[in-house]
């Protein structure tokens, strides 16, 4: 059994804060450990379930935070950028089931440390009208792989999300959101426990590929900055529906790749903290 982890930082157990998940912040080495602890807690379940093979991709900011040998010896691991499919890098139709391990809230939302893939940069995202960040377009694009989400993990609100977007997908929410900063955290053996036993029982039980789709697409993002906006209309293909909103229709996984190139671009042109 081939089973792909795709790890966050945000969602990850105890952390709450931006000097939790960024490099040089007070405590990011602790929040690193913590990531793989997490992670390891996913491994171990799927190893329990059956797993032979095990990718997992480090999926958050510089995609270099889990130290390899801080890693379980049964997965393999995907580190640094950049990478064309970004937090998906790796998934491929063979694989039997994703897990999403540290997941957060989609922007607007009053999750831990909440955001669509670049804090403050979007303020809004729509597939095909509904509105989405970073858990909906990953299980969107599993799907249109062909590989459906077996487990999720993160604060109640990314939990919550997950499940308003495919509730066949069994959650786990390692703490709940207090605020933007603050949480009501679950002791860490705990949530280490519960992630594993979720990730065992649902790979155990979850044998049902997503059905891809026929039909492309309308991806539609709304920036923070006009410039971004206005930049990405260089691209073809890419409509303005104002001076910061563009949008694009394709088939998903592309069109999920062609979102990467967007965030790309938008990195060039801003230089801001992504949680301020």
């Amino acid at each position: 059994m081939r089973i792909y982890i795709s790890v966050d930082m945000e969602g990850v157990t105890g952390l709450v804060d931006a000097d939790d998940v960024q490099p040089g912040g007070r405590d990011y080495e602790r929040g690193r450990s913590m990531m793989a602890e997490d992670v390891n807690a996913a491994v171990r379940g799927a190893v329990a379930a059956g797993a032979t093979d095990i990718t997992v991709n480090d999926a958050h900011g510089p995609m270099r935070n889990i130290l390899p040998e801080a890693l379980h010896p049964a997965a393999r691991l995907i580190r640094g950028k950049p990478k064309h499919m970004g937090m998906l890098e790796g998934l491929l139709p063979e694989h039997e089931a994703m897990v999403c391990v540290g997941y957060h809230s989609r922007a607007g939302a009053l999750g831990v440390l909440s955001h669509s893939f670049m804090g403050h940069e979007i303020e809004d995202m729509w597939l095909d009208d509904r509105p989405v960040g970073e858990i909906g377009l990953a299980h969107a694009t599993a799907a249109a792989i062909g590989v459906p989400v077996a487990v999720l993990t993160g604060d109640d609100c990314a939990c919550g999300e997950m499940t308003e977007w495919d509730a066949s997908v069994t959650t786990v929410a390692v703490k709940r959101a207090r605020d933007r900063f603050a949480a009501d955290l679950r002791p860490a053996e705990e949530a280490h426990a519960a992630i594993e036993e979720a990730v065992a029982t649902s790979l155990s039980t979850q044998r049902t590929t997503s059905a891809v789709p026929s039909d492309p697409s309308t991806l539609t993002v709304r920036w923070q900055s006009a410039s971004v906006a206005s930049t990405l209309l260089g691209i073809p293909g890419v409509t303005s529906e104002d001076t910061r909103t563009v949008k694009a229709q394709g088939h998903l996984p592309s069109l999920y790749r062609l979102f990467g190139v967007w965030m790309r671009v938008a990195a060039s042109l801003t230089n801001q903290p992504p949680y301020c």
